[in-house]
């Protein structure tokens, strides 16, 4: 699919202001929605919305279906009647440009079982209950959190060995034991979805659209790996045999163990990959594009044996490719697409993205540097792409601009004809300038980047573990002069 020519930012919910300790879906979102509209951008782009697991990351959720409940927010509860303002206190004393997961945890925890106690009677919890009444995949994920909770948050394949394999007397004895905790996980996501359709609805009436992200992989420890082991290569104690990464390369001598379960695309292929067509399906509901992060693992994926330490005795596997594609679109039509292709990409994975016109993702880090081919400059991009200054994986532009060499920052230098002693704020929003200037129909800015903050406000370190995803930006940033600022480059561009 091609897109038309527009401009947006990139921002988690979670990095919204909030009183509450997180960024959340109520006041702030609405806000941050007419701030897009004032200046002149017509996409908002988030991370995974699923419910993080190990190490607080988007990219490792419990369930690649539901939806995040840290992001309810309490003042819509209110509202609702399900809390009152005196029941939200006391708020502890939360930083206000950092998130502390587990405070916010153990906070909203306290405040969502109250509300959930009030919602089984009240008015209000009647208009909501059907709201995901034929989800196939909550049921599972109800279950799969109450067991979690249940097991004091030990991974699925630590609990009994019955459940774990999912003996059908033993799921049964836990539904009946557990039916009070099944309730609440099933609250918070009706009340989840009930908040965010309802701003993805501000948004798109106000011209913006939504892109959402869909990790190719999920995690081992999800309710989709523990409801559906048969999809996924585990061994017969349903442990993965063979796990995800990518190999050695110019970054990581010993390539990246991530770790996730490997899917059996063949066993897949058997029913036209219909947990796909549901997962798509689901996230189709909930965005208006979907970004498919590691988009070259459908045509081939780096595939370790379970049990090593790092990433180098992999080997290369032949990917669904175009037949997957194929029978998603044949099923749900042509669906809004971008392929994050960075890295090292072979034609094969080019062919595959073109062949459904699929745009791909443009990064202008990785791009303006000393000795960079003239067919990756910014005004070389082909129309149908995304372009980027930086992603969540990248550091902010003025952290990045700090630490370029210094052969770099004299290319660069020349690159946006920059007099002498430019102050580095200046030089971001030269950056955010070439990125709308150029051809590429699509072009994202990390907010990061239009606040000119420095590398303490950078989202994530590829690799890393803990520390990650807990960046937010304080009410009362976007200024007035931001927006303007924007709006005028935005217009500029044609965008």
């Amino acid at each position: 699919m091609i897109f038309d020519r527009a401009s947006g930012i990139l921002l988690h919910p979670t990095s919204l202001p909030s009183r509450y300790g997180i960024g959340d879906l109520g006041p702030e979102a609405y806000a941050f929605v007419d701030f897009l509209t004032s200046s002149g951008q017509k996409l908002w782009q988030v991370l995974p919305l699923n419910p993080p697991g190990y190490g607080d990351s988007p990219f490792q959720c419990y369930s690649a279906f539901a939806g995040n409940p840290l992001l309810i927010s309490p003042d819509k509860l209110v509202e609702q009647g399900l809390l009152t303002r005196e029941e939200l206190m006391p708020v502890p004393p939360f930083p206000e440009d950092m998130v502390e997961f587990e405070q916010v945890q153990q906070y909203k925890d306290r405040l969502f079982r109250r509300a959930f106690q009030r919602w089984q009677t009240c008015p209000a919890g009647k208009e909501i209950q059907s709201l995901l009444a034929n989800s196939h995949w909550l049921p599972d994920y109800a279950l799969f959190m109450a067991l979690k909770q249940h097991f004091q948050g030990l991974p699925w394949n630590e609990w009994d060995t019955a459940l774990a394999l999912r003996d059908e007397r033993a799921l049964d004895q836990y539904r009946h034991l557990l039916k009070e905790e099944i309730a609440y996980q099933t609250f918070l996501q009706e009340t989840f979805f009930q908040q965010w359709l309802a701003l993805k609805s501000y948004a798109n009436h106000r011209g913006i659209k939504i892109i959402g992200d869909l990790p190719i992989f999920v995690s081992y420890d999800s309710s989709d790996a523990w409801a559906n082991p048969h999809l996924f290569e585990l061994d017969e104690q349903g442990k993965p045999a063979k796990v995800a990464g990518v190999p050695p390369d110019y970054f990581s001598e010993t390539g990246q163990l991530w770790g996730n379960p490997h899917y059996k695309w063949q066993e897949m292929a058997k029913d036209n990959y219909s947990w796909w067509r549901k997962r798509f399906q689901v996230l189709l509901q909930t965005v208006d594009i979907v970004r498919i992060d590691h988009f070259r693992g459908f045509e081939a994926y780096w595939e370790i044996p379970a049990g090593e330490s790092t990433a180098i005795n992999g080997r290369w596997v032949k990917g669904p490719g175009e037949k997957f594609f194929a029978a998603i679109i044949q099923a749900l039509g042509d669906i809004p697409v971008i392929a994050e292709d960075l890295g090292i990409i072979t034609p094969q994975v080019v062919a595959l993205k073109e062949k459904f016109k699929f745009p791909g993702m443009k990064i202008l880090h990785f791009n303006l540097h000393r000795g960079e081919k003239e067919e990756f400059l910014p005004e070389n991009y082909e129309t149908n792409a995304v372009v980027y200054t930086g992603t969540h994986d990248n550091d902010t532009t003025v952290g990045w601009y700090k630490k370029l060499l210094p052969a770099d920052k004299e290319f660069l230098a020349s690159y946006l004809r920059l007099k002498p002693a430019t102050e580095v704020e200046e030089i971001c929003w030269r950056l955010i300038e070439v990125a709308m200037q150029s051809k590429a129909n699509t072009a994202i800015i990390p907010l990061q980047d239009v606040l000119c903050l420095d590398s303490e406000a950078r989202m994530n370190y590829p690799g890393t573990v803990g520390g990650n995803w807990q960046w937010r930006f304080r009410k009362g940033m976007l200024t007035k002069d931001i927006e303007q600022k924007l709006l005028a480059l935005t217009k500029a561009a044609g965008r």
